[in-house]
C-alpha cells in the first residue's frame, strides 16, 4: 500500500489512529482463554469493533513469537484476516529487524512477500546493507527507528560529544541509501518537541508516532509537529484501547478508548482546512 492511497483512508476516516495489537495472553479477558485461539479470536473481535475508526495496524511480533509455533500460527491469521477483511487498513509488522544483507532479504520476504504486510520496523545500527534489502519492494514500506520513547534511548540516540545529535545524522545518512522514498520513521510521542527538527530532515516522509496514551505523549503537540502536506503521520495507541476493559463488555470500553482519540484527531485535522 502506498502512503497516498493511506493519506486517502486518513482523509476519508478523519483518524491518523494505528491500532497496536500487543496482545498479551494473560492480560486478555478471561473468558476468551476457553477459544481454541485466545488471541486471534481477541484481535479479531477488536479489528470488527475498531476498523471504522482506524486507519493503520501494529502487530509486535514479540507478543507472537513468545508462544512458538502456535504464535506463528495466530500472527499469521490475524495478518491474513486483515489483508481479507480490511484490506484498506495499513499493516505494521513491529518486529524491528535489521542484519547482514542476506539475512535482512529472508526477513524482507518472509514479512513481504509471504504474510503481505505492508511495512516493517526496522533497527538502522548495522546501515545501509541492513536496511536496503527492504527497501527493493517498492510497494512496501521500511519504517527506520529515528527517535525512541524508552529511557534507554539516553544512552546512544543524543549525543554529547559531538555537534549533532546521533539520531539526526541517522536521518540524514537513511536519505541517501536506494530507494530511500519508500522509508517511513519512528518517532516517540513523548519527544514530541523533537518532532520539528525530525521534520527539518524528513520533510515529506511519514512517521510512526508510539506512545500517546498509556506512555503519556500529548496528540495535540505530536500532531503540530508532526504533520506535514500530505499529514504525514500515524498515531499509534495499544494498551489504552485494547486492554480498557477486561471483562465481557470489553469491547464497549475499548471502543470508546478509541472513538475519543479519533474524536480528537478529527478536530485535528479539521483544522488544517480551516
Amino acid at each position: 500500500m502506498k502512503t497516498s492511497f493511506l493519506k486517502d483512508q486518513i482523509i476519508s476516516k478523519n483518524s491518523f489512529l494505528c491500532l497496536g495489537l500487543d496482545s498479551d495472553i494473560n492480560k486478555i479477558p478471561l473468558f476468551l482463554l476457553e477459544e481454541s485461539d485466545p488471541i486471534f479470536s481477541f484481535n479479531k473481535l477488536l479489528l470488527d469493533a475498531l476498523n471504522e475508526l482506524i486507519v493503520s495496524v501494529k502487530i509486535n511480533t514479540a507478543f507472537y513469537e513468545v508462544h512458538g509455533s502456535k504464535g506463528w500460527e495466530t500472527l499469521e491469521k490475524t495478518i491474513d484476516y486483515i489483508n481479507n477483511t480490511y484490506p484498506n487498513l495499513f499493516t505494521i509488522a513491529d518486529a524491528k529487524r535489521g542484519d547482514i544483507g542476506n539475512t535482512s532479504d529472508m526477513y524482507a520476504r518472509a514479512f513481504f512477500s509471504h504474510m503481505k504486510f505492508d511495512s516493517i520496523t526496522v533497527s538502522p545500527y548495522m546501515g545501509n546493507d541492513s536496511i536496503e534489502p527492504f527497501l527493493d519492494y517498492n510497494d512496501k514500506h521500511t519504517i527506520l527507528l529515528g527517535l525512541t520513547s524508552n529511557n534507554g534511548a539516553n544512552d546512544f540516540q543524543y549525543s554529547t560529544n559531538s555537534d549533532q545529535d546521533l539520531f539526526k545524522k541517522v536521518l540524514i545518512k537513511s536519505q541517501e541509501w536506494k530507494n530511500s522514498n519508500n522509508l517511513m520513521y519512528v518517532v516517540g510521542a513523548t519527544k514530541a518537541s523533537f518532532l520539528k527538527d525530525v521534520r527539518l530532515i524528513v520533510p515529506n516522509s511519514f512517521l510512526l508516532v508510539p506512545g500517546v496514551g498509556a506512555q503519556g505523549g500529548s496528540l495535540e503537540d505530536t500532531f503540530k509537529n508532526g504533520v506535514n502536506d500530505q499529514i504525514g503521520i500515524l498515531v499509534n495507541s495499544s494498551r489504552s484501547i485494547i486492554y480498557a476493559g477486561n471483562d465481557q463488555n470489553f469491547l464497549k470500553k475499548s471502543y470508546e478508548e478509541a472513538k475519543k482519540i479519533q474524536s480528537k484527531m478529527s478536530v485535528l485535522l479539521n483544522n488544517i482546512n480551516d
